[in-house]
């Protein structure tokens, strides 16, 4: 008997990592395809007769010169710069803000938290034309400033790293202030150092999600010398819009600042503060 459930649940398994191969297969040929097609003519991006994974002779030319057929550096400059600052300034608000919510005590806390979070609810494409109002009678439009200033914020922040810092003990806090140390000491030398993990987290998903906007930046940019690498490859296949190698050479080249910047802080999404509980 025991061997027979046994070897039902070798089964099960193998069929469950069955499932799982073919789906990681399903989710990763379209990258695979697009990185093959980067380093080929554009004559054999659509050749399924045979299909080639791998040309003869790649053509790594491709990557040269998608720097030369548009200001590739320039939309690059911009969307890092703007991804940086986006990212910086929504930890700081949202870690600042999720530790009044989660360790102070002031009136209607509970209702100003779910009242902010329940914004999250609502399409962005409700408040999309006020925005766009309210930031050119700032005199902001067609500058990086306007995007920056709506994505410095952000609700779905707030609310990860509040229920993170409320795992943490109070009692932490509370020898702190016991020993003299301000609140503002309690946030950079207590909640940031034990919540890396969901500082990783919000990294993650807010570099993803502002190097990857493309709505955003059409709304509010124009001028060519101040668009990102999303509206930059838009402009490139608009004008080249048969030099398929060349499309995918940028493609690939958009994802690796994403890819570097997940290699580098997956390991903090398994951590929890586990091993900085307290001691004594």
């Amino acid at each position: 008997m025991l061997r027979s459930n046994r070897g039902i649940k070798i089964f099960k398994n193998i069929i469950l990592y069955l499932i799982l191969l073919i789906m990681a297969a399903i989710t990763i040929l379209p990258f695979l395809w697009m990185l093959s097609s980067s380093v080929k003519l554009d004559r054999e991006v659509f050749n399924m007769n045979p299909f080639v994974w791998i040309p003869k002779n790649p053509r790594w030319q491709n990557y040269a010169d998608i720097w030369t057929k548009v200001p590739f550096f320039t939309f690059v400059k911009n969307t890092v710069f703007l991804t940086v600052v986006v990212t910086a300034l929504q930890i700081l608000t949202s870690s600042f803000a999720a530790y009044a919510f989660a360790k102070l005590d002031f009136k209607f806390k509970n209702r100003l938290f779910f009242s902010y979070i329940a914004t999250i609810a609502m399409p962005w494409q409700v408040y999309m034309v006020p925005q766009f109002l309210m930031m050119r009678s700032f005199g902001l439009n067609d500058k990086l400033l306007a995007i920056i200033c709506l994505q410095a914020f952000s609700a779905f922040g707030v609310f990860l790293m509040r229920q993170f810092y409320l795992s943490i003990p109070d009692s932490l806090c509370e020898a702190a202030r016991i020993d003299g140390m301000s609140e503002y000491g309690i946030y950079l030398k207590i909640m940031l150092p034990l919540s890396k993990p969901a500082i990783a987290t919000l990294t993650i998903f807010t570099f993803v999600f502002t190097w990857n906007d493309y709505l955003g930046p059409l709304i509010y940019l124009k001028s060519q010398h101040k668009k990102t690498i999303q509206l930059g490859l838009k402009m490139f296949i608009n004008q080249y819009s048969s030099e398929y190698g060349l499309i995918m050479a940028g493609s690939v080249l958009s994802l690796i600042p994403v890819i570097i910047v997940f290699l580098c802080l997956q390991k903090y999404f398994v951590e929890g503060i586990a091993s900085t509980g307290i001691k004594g």
